[in-house]
């Protein structure tokens, strides 16, 4: 867990921990509950018991009797198949497999040709020899494990109740018995997670069952086996990381398998933590793998795709193929390679994907933040804190999975106040690696320049915090500083392009004090002496000015509207300096010290761009058409800085609604893809 340096408050009140949950009670051996105390009851597949009221419901050897007294095949009762599977196994295990083999088969899949009398008449008894092996698991080792696997893999779920009954309470009486079989009996009920196929709900003999109450019956048994046995959920654990769907892997088999972990943690709420952080895990691979996919794509495919996606936002689940299609040729219609349309299709389905996931996790996430002053709301923010810091931030080209604390901390400003905390922390902890440092820069100036629930608060004690740190870091490297250099002073750099950034989206609220209505007078700025916040100017002077030279290694397009801007609203002029710097090339003074950076300067010779800081701001325009209703409120649009470049607002009015033509120049080079806002 993260701790919080607040930007505002100097504490914030700290979330109790919750209770330790009663599905795990203690036992007396520790790791076991008894079979009948594990919740298991008659009505176990209608309605659940929930954690406040639970069931509890013990079996008798009566009851098992008189449920079996109807299912009876031939006059053979339930002691005669209990000593049938006795003998079989005592059997097989001196290498006689004849009875077994025979009990093995009863759960084979059934075929269209099967005509044998017996045959048929043993699958008719399948549940007689479920409830005899129940009473049996203590024979079934790892001599048995290909009848085990056999039992496993038989249709269980669309059967009648008792039967489902009967098949949940062997896999609880075959796991507490031979603990080898846990992670294959929870592997087999997670493998339900991509979705049930609907025929697993029509057997022949069965009653119907819909696809709700096969999903059910999954969780019924996961629930029962883990009230059973409470230590089975650190396997589950890993079963559920190795079983999520691959990145290549479908949307719909993506957002089943999440809606499942979901439920899962209704009733097991100390995997919460796990299945939020491996959702996020997964999504960001996808988003990085989509963001290198639309890089790699023409400029206009890759509008024409997210065109093409948001004006079929509208279509249902059951046309999603088909709509698919149709879209896809709109797009490539032109495309003459059949290898380049499969691509476009790839880049298609996983923008789609991105998009319904993460509009997915914006639904989950959002009901813990109704009341953001919450216990629940300050545990959930911790939790997608801890999803930042080690997840989201370490990975460099993750491009929409962090909006989720975008949008979330602007639900009130302590949690505003929290994530700038966090983003100062990580940005200023010199025992971190520099790129996280740099990284964390980013996020905290983008969040700041970005957000529009952002107070101006604390937009001014953030720039002054970063002001601070960086008069630290140049005096400790200005004597000894030979001139510019990425690797040696990443760290300042970052920050320094941190408070061009904020200085060009919020210099508004950086004005201490002014009579003058922008909105009455759109020109009244020119020529006007503006008050700056005490200590602004001085800062960013001493920085711009030093030997470190911030502005030949920051981001031209950065500089440049930071230039233009400053030098409008008369607080500072460098356009000197920027001429100078044009005969300064960097790679001589380059060193070989790597300290890490968020540009890799790598072998770039004497190409001036490897040895200048990316302009990397993680909250530039959100493209996914479906899940940005999210964001879209939390949002500060470019405005145009009033005077300015006049003739060409006045020329481009649409433009600059949509973002500006100022806002293209900065943006587009600083996500290093198109926004097409």
């Amino acid at each position: 867990m993260v701790s919080v340096v607040p930007i505002v408050r100097q504490s914030a009140s700290s979330a109790s921990k919750p209770s330790k949950p009663l599905l795990r009670r203690a036992t007396l051996s520790g790791t076991v509950r008894k079979v009948d105390d594990a919740g298991l009851g008659d009505d176990f597949l209608s309605a659940p018991p929930s954690p406040s009221k639970k069931a509890r419901v013990t079996f008798k050897d009566e009851v098992e009797e008189k449920v079996m007294e109807e299912y009876q095949v031939k006059g053979r009762s339930l002691d005669s198949v209990r000593g049938e599977v006795k003998r079989a196994l005592h059997a097989h295990l001196k290498d006689d497999s004849e009875g077994y083999d025979v009990i093995k088969e009863v759960f084979a899949p059934r075929r269209d040709d099967d005509e044998d009398e017996d045959e048929v008449d043993a699958k008719a008894d399948i549940k007689a020899y479920v409830i005899a092996l129940t009473s049996q698991a203590s024979l079934l080792n790892k001599n048995c494990s290909d009848l085990v696997k056999a039992i496993l893999g038989c249709e269980w779920m669309g059967r009648d109740e008792g039967f489902v009954k009967a098949y949940v309470h062997f896999l609880g009486s075959l796991a507490s018995a031979q603990g080898a079989y846990v992670g294959m009996v929870l592997g087999m009920l997670v493998n339900h997670f991509y979705g049930v196929k609907l025929s697993s709900g029509r057997l022949p003999g069965c009653p119907d069952v819909n696809r709700d109450q096969l999903a059910s019956r999954i969780h019924v048994a996961l629930k029962y086996l883990l009230r059973l046995i409470p230590s089975a959920s650190g396997t589950l654990s890993s079963i559920l990381s190795s079983k999520f769907p691959s990145p290549d892997d479908s949307k719909k088999e993506h957002i089943t398998y999440i809606e499942n972990l979901i439920r899962l943690i209704e009733f097991t709420p100390e995997l919460k933590s796990d299945v939020f952080a491996l959702i996020t895990d997964r999504l960001v691979k996808i988003d990085v793998q989509m963001q290198v996919d639309l890089e790699d794509l023409d400029d206009e495919v890759a509008a024409a795709i997210v065109q093409a996606l948001a004006l079929n936002r509208a279509s249902t689940e059951e046309n999603d193929a088909d709509d698919s299609d149709s879209d896809l040729d709109s797009v490539t219609s032109d495309e003459e390679i059949q290898t380049d349309a499969a691509r476009i299709k790839e880049v298609r389905e996983n923008i789609e994907k991105m998009d319904s996931i993460l509009d997915l996790l914006f639904n989950i996430y959002n009901p813990y933040f109704a009341d953001p002053h919450s216990i629940e709301a300050a545990n959930m923010f911790e939790t997608l804190l801890n999803h930042f810091v080690n997840i989201i931030l370490p990975t460099y080209r993750s491009r929409h999975t962090q909006f989720l604390l975008f949008h979330f901390a602007q639900t009130a400003e302590h949690l505003v106040d929290q994530f700038a905390g966090t983003c100062v922390q990580l940005a200023f902890q010199t025992s971190r690696p520099a790129v996280l440092r740099q990284s964390a820069a980013a996020y905290l100036a983008s969040f700041v320049a970005r957000g529009a629930h952002v107070q101006p608060n604390v937009v001014r004690t953030v720039f002054e915090l970063i002001g601070n740190n960086l008069d630290v870091i140049r005096a400790e490297n200005e004597v000894t500083c030979r001139g510019p250099d990425l690797r040696r002073y990443g760290t300042f750099y970052a920050m320094t392009q941190a408070l061009l950034y904020i200085f060009c989206f919020r210099w508004r609220d950086l004005i201490e004090a002014s009579d003058i209505d922008e909105d009455e007078d759109p020109v009244a700025f020119i020529g006007q002496d503006l008050t700056w916040t005490p200590g602004i100017k001085e800062t960013l002077s001493r920085t711009i000015y030093s030997k470190l030279n911030p502005l030949k290694i920051c981001s031209p397009p950065i500089v440049a509207e930071f230039a233009k801007i400053s030098h409008h609203l008369r607080f500072m002029y460098v356009y000197p300096l920027l001429e100078t710097n044009k005969r300064i090339r960097l790679s001589q003074f380059s060193s070989s010290l790597a300290n890490g950076a968020l540009r890799d300067t790598g072998n770039g010779g004497n190409n001036e761009s490897w040895h200048q800081l990316d302009a990397y701001f993680p909250f530039d325009p959100y493209q996914l058409p479906v899940s940005k209703r999210w964001v879209e409120d939390d949002y500060v649009q470019w405005k145009s800085v009033p005077g300015l470049n006049q003739d060409e607002d006045e020329d481009d009015e649409s433009g600059e609604e949509e973002g500006g033509e100022d806002d293209v120049e900065v943006e587009e080079d600083s996500t290093g893809d198109d926004d097409d806002e």
